[in-house]
């Protein structure tokens, strides 16, 4: 596998041709709260941790330029809590687009938008529809823990509202920068969300329908799910499943021929 750094590349570079089949990688993130144990870059970092165990797994065959990670996102729903750090959502679409544009000038014709925020997948979606009907590129749309598939330890229980900072984030923190996790501070934070799925039949906060929500009304301490059940060794397998699953979408994009038929 080649892999470059977009910014390490000099102008010459990339106007000789040479990347014109690789593919592009825009790992966009956030800076918010993630409860009083984890840090407020969390998705920033294991967006990036999961995507540099990605580029190890692939074959020489495979030309990945890798794209500056976009560490500030869309986090409205955190704006409450001290240190979160937000865009609103025509500046991303805006900035991600002009990202993507620039790429296609380029000559590179393939690009994944990594999103490691659920929060954003609105414009995340957006960005794809716009590049693809502007530029006609071939873009992904991904995040990386949708890539992490199951493990014994993430229950019916987690999966349904475990969604920030709760066992999944709190493994994989454990697993890449243990250094920056308060375990002592880890519990089960309880999301209100449980509650509300299980006293209506329809009503949800999130899935088949959904609430607008700030973090705190889901729990005080602005983090939901079990992240007192996470361990490092949970965190290094969900990181090589993610990893493991990030690599193959790399390589298939690389030898794809496009949508059209």
């Amino acid at each position: 596998m080649t892999c470059r750094h977009w910014e390490h590349l000099t102008t010459t570079d990339l106007a000789d041709g040479a990347y014109r089949n690789a593919v592009a990688v825009l790992p966009v993130a956030a800076v918010e709260q993630h409860g009083p144990h984890l840090p407020l870059g969390t998705d920033a970092i294991l967006t990036d941790g999961v995507l540099d165990a990605a580029l190890q797994c692939l074959p020489d065959t495979v030309d990945v330029l890798r794209l500056p990670t976009q560490r500030i996102g869309l986090s409205p729903e955190h704006a409450n809590f001290a240190g979160t750090l937000s865009f609103d959502a025509e500046t991303l679409i805006a900035q991600w687009t002009a990202i993507g544009r620039a790429v296609a000038r380029a000559g590179i014709r393939r690009l994944v938008l990594l999103n490691g925020h659920g929060g954003q997948t609105a414009p995340v979606d957006i960005v794809a529809m716009r590049l693809r009907s502007e530029f006609g590129m071939t873009v992904v749309r991904s995040t990386y823990f949708a890539l992490i598939g199951e493990h014994p330890a993430i229950d019916a229980r987690e999966s349904a509202f475990g969604w920030h900072g709760g066992l999944i984030e709190t493994a994989l923190m454990l697993a890449i920068r243990p250094d920056l996790v308060r375990v002592g501070e880890a519990a089960d934070f309880r999301s209100v969300a449980e509650d509300i799925a299980a006293e209506h039949s329809a009503l949800r906060v999130e899935g088949e329908t959904g609430l607008g929500w700030m973090a705190e009304d889901l729990n005080l301490s602005g983090a939901t799910g079990n992240a007192a059940a996470a361990t490092v060794e949970i965190g290094r397998t969900l990181l090589n499943q993610a990893a493991g699953r990030l690599g193959t979408l790399l390589a298939e994009l690389h030898a794809f021929q496009g949508i059209a038929r």
